[in-house]
């Protein structure tokens, strides 16, 4: 006999509890689905009886409305009869008397007409009854028109009255689809009797009203039109619907139609009208009609009142049966609620009695799969026991886990606890997986920190860069305006710099800035700062300032340091410092308001011969405020369309021929004649409002080129380009790229045709800017270098430049001086070297453009060759272009 072998993977079985959850969920499953049954059907029988008194009540507010039309028909057909001399003979009726009659009549009228208005208005939105209602109002507004004026012809009495009837009959209609939807509802017997009786003694009330209006039409030349058998219709249905009244299920409501029928007013309009009927029966006199009309007014008012009592029975009825519904639903949920609550109470008591110490040991380990580490108890029988104590064991080791991962978290990465080991296989791994993010975390905290140093130092001189200068001036601020004090900012711009850079070269000009660094720190207290904004310019930060004159001392102390002269590779070289001086002490000052007055400070200083210091004073905010209002009426220029530009051509040297212009804006300023750039870009420049600026100049310059080549006639090789200026803040700016991608796509020129000059000094300043000009670059736009000469940038330097133009400044092309010409040169001849194209500016004799001839320049411009002239002649000198 073969002994089968056990199965590798035991199978789980199902738990106790299980079994008995299904034990007791099976019976309450059942008994849930039943109550859910019973009280679908209360809610049923609920709304059912909602339903019934709704379109009992529709039932109502239809009848009450019907009878004020049929009870307005009658003023209305009595002023015909007025109107027809023929039928006042016939009634031999004085003149006086009919006048009476024609006064009370236009009373009763108005009297009704409100009365049909309001018993229309009563009936509620969203009712059975509320669509029947607006069409009835509409219907009436429209029958009452032609006597508006108070004359009435007798068609428009025919159509008037045959509209009143109709009104009637559609009100009429909707009361019987009312009382049939309320009697098709699933109510009880005794509501469904009192719907029934409603129909029957709304019908009977239709009746009533409906037969004296018919019967007074024959008296009139209606008579014709209507006809006497309609008359004598309504009498057999009126006299069919109270003999249905006999059916009335309710003992007080046929008690009631036994009152009424015992009225007198009641019985003399049947008397009267049953004598009509026979044959050779003398018309009615003028009285006896006004008489009926009276009598007819309190049988309606009896119906009525008949009415009201049949509809509150039916409501009454349907209200029983809804709280009825309501209660055996109630009653149901509750029984179902207490078997679920037993049944709930029945499996907890039994989980606890059976499966205790099971369920504790299964509770704690479900606790520390999630994650918490809890206690866990050995207790109960031995093989509970012993699971509980391998749980526990397994706890202990988590934690010791758990403890050694929250000293990482806390950043403890020098814990003794991280260096201890733990047991087991699991152990030795979990260990290393520790030791391995402990390091990970060292170096990450070690990069962030390199990082975060480098975002707000400067890479040269290790000094905080602007950024951090800023945020360094704004906290500076707070604390000042917290405490009183007062703060001070020094501008410093050294003065001969680029002379080192041009004389030395870029890497002694590093030098240069880095011993500056070092002799302004040396020169200040411990708690002010130094940083640097770029180029040769710093800032000091003075926290606290004592008073004006502590800080010019110090700003004289500080250029005396930086003009010492400084060794570089055995070379000597020396340069100054020009210094501004802003003093903060109310809170409205913010960190840029700061700084730019520091920097008009220092613009003074170098403008009264630099190596000094200058205070920033109320002369300088004057200056300061002329400059935010010009920005203002820039920028309102700009949204007014009073910017337009210039376009001066740019010439081949060699040959003469037009290469292309270059866009100039000039700014039509209302009160102020035509500003040309100098004046205004500098203001633009201190703000984003030259990024505006430029994006203006884009667009429009190349929407002009486009225009130029689809009025010159076909794209010829080598046409005309157009060259812009971007300043060197709109450079920097991130959607610099996209300003130009969006202006080409939206002028359809191709990238080729646009040339976008900067100045050099953005190059070497803003790497931002220096990648923004290569991706530029890459789509095709060419980049020409701008007064070229005048910056910090080296000959050998262009070699590595994104730039495809060199413009020369004018001030090297107008200087007579021997050293200035070799210069342009040697410009040249290094630009041809690199594999760029050589632009002269500011060519004005004919000697000069001799001079370039001869150095082999290739493109010039300049007052010489043409002025900046308008879009239209610009256009005609490209046109006489020969092709």
């Amino acid at each position: 006999m073969r002994l089968s072998s056990p199965p590798s993977h035991p199978r789980r079985g199902v738990p106790l509890t299980v079994h008995l959850t299904a034990l007791v969920l099976v019976p309450v499953v059942g008994v849930l689905v039943m109550v859910g049954v019973l009280v679908h059907a209360a809610v049923g029988d609920s709304r059912a009886a909602v339903s019934a008194e709704r379109s009992v009540r529709a039932v109502a507010q239809l009848e009450t409305a019907r009878s004020s039309v049929e009870q307005e028909v009658i003023p209305v057909l009595t002023l015909a009869v007025l109107s027809s001399p023929d039928t006042l003979a016939q009634l031999g009726l004085s003149g006086g008397f009919a006048d009476m009659a024609r006064t009370q009549a236009d009373a009763a009228v108005e009297t009704t007409r409100q009365a049909t208005d309001d018993a229309v208005a009563a009936v509620p939105a969203g009712s059975p009854a509320a669509a029947a209602a607006a069409a009835a109002a509409t219907e009436l507004a429209d029958l009452r028109a032609p006597g508006a004026d108070g004359e009435i012809s007798f068609a428009d009495v025919v159509d008037t009255y045959t509209g009143y009837l109709q009104v009637s009959a559609d009100l009429a209609a909707a009361q019987r689809l009312a009382g049939a939807g309320a009697g098709n509802q699933d109510v009880s017997a005794g509501t469904r009797g009192a719907v029934a009786d409603v129909g029957l003694v709304a019908r009977a009330s239709q009746a009533a009203s409906r037969e004296i209006p018919l019967f007074l039409s024959t008296m009139t030349e209606l008579d014709e039109a209507v006809g006497v058998d309609s008359w004598v219709t309504a009498r057999a249905d009126f006299r069919s619907a109270t003999a249905s009244l006999t059916q009335l299920s309710d003992r007080g409501l046929t008690e009631d139609w036994t009152a009424v029928q015992a009225l007198p007013a009641v019985q003399a309009i049947d008397a009267t009208l049953d004598a009509q009927l026979r044959p050779g029966a003398t018309p009615l006199g003028a009285l006896q009609m006004f008489g009926l009309v009276t009598q007819n007014a309190e049988r309606a008012a009896a119906f009525s009142q008949l009415l009201e009592s049949a509809v509150q029975d039916a409501v009454t009825a349907a209200a029983a049966d809804r709280a009825s519904a309501d209660s055996a639903r109630d009653t149901t949920l509750q029984v179902g609620l207490a078997l679920l609550v037993l049944s709930c109470g029945a499996l907890v008591w039994v989980g606890r009695l059976v499966t205790r110490s099971l369920g504790r040991l299964a509770d704690r380990a479900q606790e520390v799969s999630r994650g918490s580490l809890v206690d866990v108890e050995v207790t109960g029988p031995r093989e509970v026991r012993t699971v509980g104590a391998a749980l526990h064991a397994s706890v202990a080791s988590l934690r010791r886990i758990q403890d050694q991962a929250g000293a990482v978290a806390a950043g403890d990465l020098d814990h003794a606890l991280l260096a201890e080991p733990l047991p087991g296989p699991l152990g030795e791994v979990v260990h290393a997986s520790v030791q391995q993010i402990v390091t990970s975390v060292r170096e990450r905290e070690e990069l962030q920190s390199k990082l975060a140093h480098q975002a707000a130092h400067d890479p040269l001189t290790e000094l905080p860069n602007r950024a951090q200068a800023r945020r360094l001036t704004t906290s500076a601020l707070h604390r000042a305006q917290r405490s009183g004090s007062a703060i001070g900012l020094l501008f410093i711009d050294l003065d001969g710099f680029k002379a080192v850079n041009d004389g030395f070269g870029h890497a002694a000009g590093d030098e240069v800035l880095r011993t500056v660094a070092d002799r302004l720190l040396r020169e200040l207290r411990s708690g002010d700062v130094v940083c640097r904004l770029g180029g040769d310019e710093f800032v000091v930060l003075v926290e606290p300032a004592e008073d004006e004159e502590a800080l010019l001392e110090l700003s004289a102390r500080l250029i005396e340091a930086v003009s010492a002269p400084i060794r570089v590779e055995g070379a000597t070289m020396a340069v100054g410092a020009s210094i501004g001086i802003a003093v903060s002490r109310d809170a409205g000052t913010d960190s840029d308001a700061l700084l730019a007055q520091a920097d008009a400070a220092v613009y003074r200083a170098k403008a009264h011969g630099r190596g000094r210091a200058e205070l920033f004073d109320e002369a300088l905010r004057a200056q300061l405020v002329a400059r935010a209002g010009l920005q203002a009426a820039i920028a309102a220029g700009l949204a007014a369309g009073e910017m337009r530009l210039q376009y001066q051509p740019v010439h081949d040297v060699a040959t003469g021929a037009l290469t292309g212009y270059e866009a100039l804006i000039r700014w039509d300023r209302p009160g102020h004649g035509t500003v040309q750039p100098d004046d205004f870009i500098a203001a633009a420049e201190a703000s984003r409002l030259i990024c505006q600026l430029d994006r203006w100049v884009l667009h429009e310059a190349t929407r002009q080129l486009a225009e130029w080549r689809t009025t010159s006639g076909p794209v010829r090789p080598g046409e005309p380009t157009v060259a812009v200026n971007i300043s060197g803040r709109h450079l920097s700016d991130s959607r610099v790229v996209t300003d130009v991608v969006d202006a080409l796509t939206a002028s359809g020129v191709p990238a080729g045709l646009l040339v976008v000059e900067v100045t050099e000094t953005v190059l070497v300043d803003d790497p931002a800017a220096y990648a923004h000009l290569a991706a530029l670059r890459d789509l095709g736009v060419s980049i020409a270098i701008d007064d070229f000469g005048t910056g910090y940038t080296s000959i050998g330097q262009l070699r590595h430049m994104p730039v495809d133009t060199v413009k020369i400044d004018r001030s090297f092309i107008a200087s007579d001086e021997a050293s200035h010409r070799t210069l342009v040169a040697l410009m040249i001849q290094s630009a041809h070297a690199f594999g760029l194209t050589v632009i002269a500016e500011g060519v004005e004799e004919a000697d000069q453009l001799a001079r370039l001839q001869a150095d082999s320049c290739d493109l010039a411009q300049g007052y010489l060759l043409a002025r900046p002239m308008t879009p239209a002649q610009a256009l005609a000198l490209r046109a006489a272009q020969p092709v």
